[in-house]
């Protein structure tokens, strides 16, 4: 007697995989590192975007694939499995694409061969250290929301008269010309006649938020680093470098994200 047999294991768990949640085509895209979502919106207003030869109207148009879906004509794949590498920006280059001013980007600094990368986060044109680069959208977002809690730490050098009371009470979080900022852990490095290293860890990252805290406590910037973006740190890797984060690490750092 014949004994039927079901389908292989794999398939079997192919019937039984639920369906994909259906996701706006900018959140796919810049998944995808195509670009980043804001971009995308622009390129769908510019009428780059199709999904089988029509138009996409809408930045919100929900797909649960980029089957199909073709940008500037060219079909986009699925994307591949997150990358994030490490980069030691100099100062006097923008955290951009590019710049209306003409100015130096870290794309003008970045060596040749790498995939599309975004910036995870910005720094400022003045400040240098680590700044992690990712191709994948969602890791970019997850990253930088301060839902997720990642921790960036950074080392100012500051002129000034400050004491560890003060920083101490960073702790708290300030208020600065209407701006809440959240809880700094701040400590006195050392200290040389009036110019000081501090250490500051914060998990907001608001636009220019350490150097802004620290001009409120009367203290002058004279150079800022980050040194570390969640359990990534800079280390010593020369200025100007890249380097790739293992898969092992990242993926095992993914799972600790809120």
């Amino acid at each position: 007697m014949a004994v039927r047999r079901g389908p292989p294991p794999e398939v079997r768990l192919a019937q039984h995989r639920p369906p994909r949640e259906p996701q706006r085509i900018a959140k796919l895209l810049a998944r995808a590192g195509v670009a980043s979502r804001r971009e995308i919106e622009r390129m769908i207003e510019e009428r780059r975007i199709a999904i089988n030869g029509e138009l996409v109207e809408k930045p919100a148009t929900l797909l649960t694939s980029l089957h199909g879906v073709t940008v500037d004509g060219k079909p986009v794949k699925e994307p591949a499995p997150a990358r994030l590498f490490r980069f030691h920006k100099p100062a006097g280059v923008l955290t951009a694409a590019r710049d209306p001013k003409g100015r130096p980007t870290i794309y003008d600094r970045l060596p040749k061969g790498l995939p599309r990368l975004m910036p995870v986060g910005r720094l400022d044109m003045n400040t240098e250290g680590l700044l992690l680069l990712t191709t994948d959208g969602g890791l970019k977002r997850q990253l930088e929301l301060p839902s997720s809690g990642v921790e960036r730490t950074y080392r100012a050098r500051a002129f000034g008269d400050v004491s560890q009371e003060q920083l101490e009470a960073l702790i708290e979080g300030v208020e600065i010309d209407g701006i809440r900022y959240g809880a700094i852990d701040a400590n006195l490095e050392r200290r040389t006649g009036r110019n000081q290293w501090i250490e500051m860890k914060l998990t907001e990252g608001k636009n220019r938020e350490v150097r802004r805290v620290l001009e409120y406590l009367g203290l002058q910037v004279s150079r800022l680093i980050r040194t570390a973006y969640g359990p990534f740190v800079l280390g010593d890797l020369p200025t100007g470098a890249v380097d790739e984060i293992r898969r092992h690490d990242l993926v095992a750092f993914r799972n600790t994200l809120k």
